[in-house]
């Protein structure tokens, strides 16, 4: 399987699971998606490798469903624009990724404060740079226009 997405640069392996009854998944990522293309080839590449007359087996190879969390890297290169639901253990952050750099992230968000100086509130744009490995779960916020 892992020679079958070194076949193309552009994709990764998300996850890989094989149950007690034979089901296989296979959910693969990629810089720039996944043609439907790419899944029947690596599941083929995967069939090919398995004989059927000694186990019985099903087998889906898939990409990632837009509520699956972020575990890869390159999938948080991909969504850079895109905005994130991110929690780490001490907080919880939405707002746009705005740059990936040495295994850091870089949130971009408004939010509303009080004036420094009179009464009411004004707009101000925030910034929080979260290290990959503080991320317990990271997620793209699905907008709808």
């Amino acid at each position: 399987m892992s020679e079958a997405v070194a076949a193309n640069d552009e994709l990764f392996l998300i996850d890989f699971s094989i149950t007690n009854t034979g089901d296989i998944e296979v959910i693969i990522d990629g810089d720039k998606g996944v043609t439907l293309e790419e899944c029947i080839r690596i599941s083929r590449h995967i069939e090919h490798n398995l004989d059927r007359e000694t186990e019985d087996f099903s087998l889906k190879v898939t990409t990632p469903d837009i509520t699956m969390p972020l575990v890869h890297l390159r999938q948080y290169n991909k969504n850079v624009g895109r905005i994130l639901k991110i929690q780490t253990q001490e907080e919880k952050l939405e707002g746009t990724l705005d740059k990936i750099e040495n295994d850091k992230i870089t949130l971009r968000w408004k939010a509303r404060e009080p004036k420094p100086i009179g009464k009411g509130k004004h707009t101000v744009t925030k910034m929080a740079e979260i290290a990959i490995i503080d991320i317990i779960k990271a997620r793209v916020k699905i907008v709808y226009n």
